[in-house]
């Protein structure tokens, strides 16, 4: 069994290998991959340097014929340039659909005006800090916990480093699959029936599926309620940001996202609805620039991807079926 299912991996990787050989790399691309190679601490066998050489090659040719037509947002390279974009789906994405319309929406949206741009980055400590959710598919518990976190921090003013690996580890009975991904309005659901999560330093991050390890001994964030924004109601998403909390979502990365440096992203390939979305993320704030409305986004892959770990998306649009299952919590403080 063993042995056929390396041979089937290996077939992939060599089809994958295949598809690139033809490709002609030049001295310069030889030299900023070697440069990449040297900022990422990367080290590969004499055999995959000339597959990653060739996907790194392939990956540069499109960020630079991207960044010269007019798009609104560029590309640059990043700790994925050396991947295609199959690749990446199977180690960060989420593997199966996260049917993620059965969220049942409960957010009542109000008639009065809202401010015209909002980032909850600016108005105190109530953003924490970007983490990396490393190749565990994990993306679902930092929305969810950097969610918690903010929810927390404005009601008392504390700021938490909550522990998305508890999730990770204890959620599943909640419809949420570990590394193989989940939503937060369902882990918020979690939380509020576990009664508490634990923090970061008693439950670390390990980035990988384990056995449940909850202390409710050492539980120091609990959820009140969850509120579930009505299905595909962006203007409601809006309305909590504005005046309550940031807000995570789900929606659908294609190929284009992985390589993203800046501006505000739109893509025409990916589709807008919820058996599609593939990872989660958290608004923190929207605006608008040149006519275009946005939405301010905190991702899980470091700091070194993007605008230091944010991007903005193209709002008003449900962009890649980012309103499909939006939910913040409400804190028990």
């Amino acid at each position: 069994m063993w042995a056929a299912l390396w041979l089937l991996c290996a077939g992939a990787w060599l089809l994958s290998a295949r598809a690139t050989t033809e490709l002609t790399v030049n001295a310069i691309e030889k030299f900023h991959f070697k440069s990449w190679m040297t900022q990422h601490q990367k080290t590969y066998s004499s055999v995959e340097y000339n597959y990653r050489l060739k996907t790194f090659a392939n990956n540069w040719r499109k960020i630079h014929a991207h960044n010269q037509r007019n798009h609104t947002f560029k590309m640059g390279l990043n700790q994925f340039s050396d991947m295609t974009f199959a690749e990446i789906k199977r180690k960060y994405l989420w593997s199966e659909p996260q049917n993620c319309s059965a969220t049942k929406g409960n957010y009542l949206r109000g008639t009065g005006p809202l401010p015209p741009s909002m980032d909850w980055r600016k108005k105190g400590n109530f953003v924490s800090a970007v983490k990396n959710q490393g190749s565990c598919g994990s993306c679902w518990t930092f929305s969810t916990t950097g969610a918690l976190e903010s929810a927390v921090a404005i009601a008392s003013g504390k700021m938490l480093s909550l522990a998305e690996q508890q999730l990770v580890d204890c959620a599943q009975n909640f419809n949420n699959h570990g590394c193989e991904g989940g939503l937060p309005s369902q882990a918020f659901e979690y939380i509020l029936y576990n009664k508490g999560i634990m923090g970061e330093d008693t439950y670390p991050y390990r980035g990988k599926d384990g056995h449940c390890k909850f202390d409710p001994q050492k539980a120091i964030a609990f959820v009140k309620d969850v509120a579930n924004i009505t299905l595909n109601d962006e203007k409601a998403m809006v309305e909590a940001v504005a005046l309550y909390n940031p807000v995570s979502f789900a929606f659908e990365v294609t190929d284009d996202f992985m390589l993203y440096q800046k501006g505000i992203y739109s893509s025409t390939s990916c589709h807008k609805t919820p058996d599609k979305v593939n990872h989660a993320v958290l608004a923190v704030g929207y605006g608008e620039k040149d006519g275009i409305p946005y939405w301010i986004v905190k991702n899980s892959w470091g700091t070194n991807w993007g605008d230091k770990g944010y991007f903005l998306i193209e709002r008003g649009k449900n962009m890649c079926g980012l309103a499909a299952c939006a939910s913040y919590p409400i804190p028990q403080v």
